[in-house]
């Protein structure tokens, strides 16, 4: 497998196995389906593994731990992330250390390589546009991630339990004050799509640009992990689930509707949906590495042949001309 540049790692592989299919987020699985998934991607080159307590409460990095144990990792790196939400600042330190240490019990591991937030961005008096009733247990501001998240980040690494940290989501102008600070991430997860859609996740600003993001990590230097290829099913061939009786998917399944064309094109080229998705996220430039959801073997293998047959020139102008 391709292996990429990405400075935390020095290089790291074109496909990262996350954690919301293994940890039973999209569709069902079993335990043993997910480990022996975890275990064909080692076989397949991927050396990068992205997981968090959310997925399936816990289930994921159980996971990565039951299929790692005994196994030589030095050549693997392994990623956890903290919802940290709003928190006094003399309580963050110990709120993210609790977090992980839990992690790397579940993993059997004594430090991750990248530790990431995962309450996403936000200005300090900015209000989310959807679920806003949750907006401090969801998001973080500003103020609270310079003043004590950072430092806590830094803590951790002087510490040996982290070897880099990094953000994820959230509002475009506090994601690109916090890429811009003289402090920035060591590495951030973007959303990169055809549709330029975070979906449900995309809560704190109504019509979230995620390319403008990827590209000031481009222009910073900033390396990135691309997320939602597939835009949480809406790029494949159908849902794998029902809505959510909240509604938080609700623009996932209107994304499925927007993506009739990008179907149609898939259908043209004799490619399934979520194949195209794959090859077209691999194929923009400045991302370091794909993170998959699938849950098992068989969506794995249908990823790692898309790696290894990314898309030409030719086919991302055709493609991008279905929505840009």
């Amino acid at each position: 497998m391709d292996q990429r540049k990405f400075k935390p790692y020095g290089k790291v592989s074109a496909l990262t196995l996350g954690g919301g299919g293994i940890g039973n987020i999209w569709g069902e699985t079993s335990r043993e389906e997910a480990v022996r998934t975890v275990r064909l991607a080692i076989e397949n080159g991927i050396n990068h593994f992205d997981v968090a307590p959310m997925y399936g409460m816990g289930e994921a990095e159980k996971v990565i731990g039951e299929a790692i144990k005994g196994r030589d990792i030095s050549d693997l790196h392994f990623t956890t992330k903290c919802s940290l939400g709003i928190l006094p600042d003399n309580e963050v330190y110990d709120y993210l250390n609790s977090s992980l240490t839990r992690s790397l019990s579940s993993m059997g591991l004594e430090k991750v390589d990248l530790f990431l937030l995962h309450s996403q961005l936000i200005e300090d008096n900015h209000q989310l546009f959807r679920f806003n009733e949750f907006r401090n247990k969801n998001s973080t501001n500003l103020t609270s991630y310079f003043n004590a998240v950072i430092p806590a980040f830094e803590k951790l690494k002087k510490e040996g339990k982290i070897s880099n940290w990094g953000i994820g989501l959230g509002q475009e102008e506090a994601l690109i004050k916090a890429i811009d600070f003289h402090t920035p991430p060591n590495a951030i997860q973007c959303v990169v799509n055809i549709l330029n859609s975070a979906g449900g996740i995309g809560f704190t600003t109504e019509g979230l640009d995620s390319n403008s993001i990827l590209k000031e990590c481009l222009d910073r230097d900033i390396p990135t992990l691309a997320i939602r290829a597939v835009q949480a099913g809406a790029l494949t061939s159908s849902m794998d689930r029902e809505p959510h009786p909240s509604g938080h998917d609700e623009k996932d399944f209107e994304d499925f509707e927007k993506a009739y064309l990008f179907r149609e094109l898939a259908k043209k080229w004799d490619l399934s949906p979520s194949d195209l998705a794959h090859r077209y996220t691999l194929s923009v430039p400045g991302v370091s590495s794909v993170i998959l959801g699938v849950k098992n073997r068989i969506e794995l293998a249908e990823c790692i042949k898309s790696e290894k047959n990314q898309l030409t020139d030719e086919e991302i102008v055709e493609l991008e001309a279905l929505y840009f």
